[in-house]
């Protein structure tokens, strides 16, 4: 098998040409202050897919032979990579079948659709929606574009670290997030290749720590599945093809949990204007925790994807706001008399605080008959506003407890 070089990478890039967004690198003044870093964006959710993922699909396409094209090609995804084959494979009137697990969130698989390919729902897993791709390979003759561990997919990902090389001169550090290590290992070898001294860190999710187990190991080991909002790095194997150019290339693998994710797309969607999934924002999420030590070195963080559920965005956000003391729930006692609730929100009203929701239910929460208790959702300017409302609800007499 083909090994990932420098040279690889640079016939990559000459091969996709036009056909890839050379996607902006900028400096972003907020987080550079807030890790004590000159921190430098690489925005890939920029992609016409939302993700790096095309790079690699595409690079793989434009290899295959003509006869190929023709019979098709065939992958297993549940998201981002089946996005970059059907739309370069639709672009180029080559067939292309993604098998996707039952579960994937419809819009994933509209969005798939939408780009030409053919879906086909099978498994609850990736890994059962990859066996029954390979089946179909070998049954109908298809080429299979593995997600992360093929040497054109790499070298095509690592197209990224020779833009960066251009887009930030100086370039002292990068970070980026490790799913399979495709995006990682193609971005190593072509900055390491180019510049030794540059520092390439790794970011992988808490609960999925496959590389870093891999690397323990010295060989690829299969860990327990778990959920995480990082799904495009939900892997629970590292590649054959990757571990090598990892161990090779890689300074240091860290770990961020899924609060630490959550904070990281709040903090981009509200401070950068951008939208990063789960494993977009686990870079960053890094930094913002101060897992690695990269002493005021010039620094580039990879936002990987966009392509994140809406519904989980609404919960991330929500959650967040909770966290900064934005939002406040509280569960107050009233007495069961008319009046009481007009007391109560005079008090919110000239503490400034805007109602967002109540629930209001005599029946329940096993108050005496004389009492009744009222759950209150307001929007809040922090954590000084809270100990002034609570304040002014003591002085009120009311008894209340913060609900989480």
């Amino acid at each position: 098998m083909e090994s990932v070089t420098l040279t690889s990478i640079q016939a990559a890039r000459a091969r996709i040409g036009e056909a890839i967004y050379v996607s902006p690198c900028q400096l972003s003044s907020e987080l550079s202050e807030l890790t004590g870093l000159p921190l430098h964006l690489k925005l890939e959710n920029l992609q016409r897919t939302g993700s790096f993922k095309e790079r690699g699909a595409l690079n793989k396409l434009l290899t295959l032979s003509q006869a190929e094209r023709e019979r098709g090609v065939i992958t297993a995804s549940a998201g981002n990579h089946a996005q970059g084959v059907a739309f370069h494979a639709s672009a180029r009137g080559i067939r292309a079948q993604i098998v996707m697990p039952l579960a994937t969130p419809q819009i994933k698989v509209a969005a798939t659709r939408g780009f030409g390919a053919e879906v086909i729902l099978h498994g609850d897993s990736y890994d059962e929606a990859c066996e029954e791709a390979l089946r179909r390979r070998l049954e109908e003759g298809r080429t299979f574009i593995h997600p992360f561990d093929d040497p054109e997919v790499i070298s095509g990902q690592g197209t990224i670290g020779l833009e960066l090389l251009e887009q930030v001169p100086d370039i002292e550090a990068v970070v980026v997030p490790i799913g399979g290590g495709g995006l990682i290992g193609g971005i190593a070898c072509a900055l390491k290749e180019s510049k030794p001294s540059i520092r390439v860190i790794g970011v992988e999710p808490e609960k999925l720590p496959s590389m870093l187990r891999a690397r323990e190991a010295g060989k690829p080991v299969k860990i327990s599945a778990e959920a995480t909002v990082a799904d495009g790095i939900a892997v629970l194997r590292a590649g054959d093809v990757t571990l090598p150019l990892v161990s090779r290339y890689v300074d240091e693998i860290v770990t961020v949990d899924d609060e630490e994710i959550a904070s990281a797309i709040l903090m981009l969607l509200e401070h950068e204007k951008t939208l990063a999934e789960g494993a977009g924002a686990a870079a960053l999420a890094a930094l913002l925790q101060s897992k690695t030590n990269l002493r005021h070195r010039r620094t580039v963080v990879l936002v990987s994807g966009g392509n994140i559920d809406v519904t989980l965005l609404a919960k991330i956000i929500e959650r967040g706001l909770v966290k900064d003391g934005r939002l406040l729930r509280i569960r107050i006692h009233l007495q069961d008399r008319p009046g009481a609730l007009l007391a109560l929100t005079k008090i919110l009203a000239r503490e400034r605080a805007n109602i967002v929701e109540t629930i209001h239910n005599r029946a329940y929460y096993g108050v005496s008959l004389g009492d009744t208790v009222i759950d209150v959702t307001l929007e809040t300017r922090g954590a000084t506003h809270i100990t002034a409302i609570s304040h002014a609800l003591r002085e009120a007499g009311f008894r209340f407890e913060r609900i989480q």
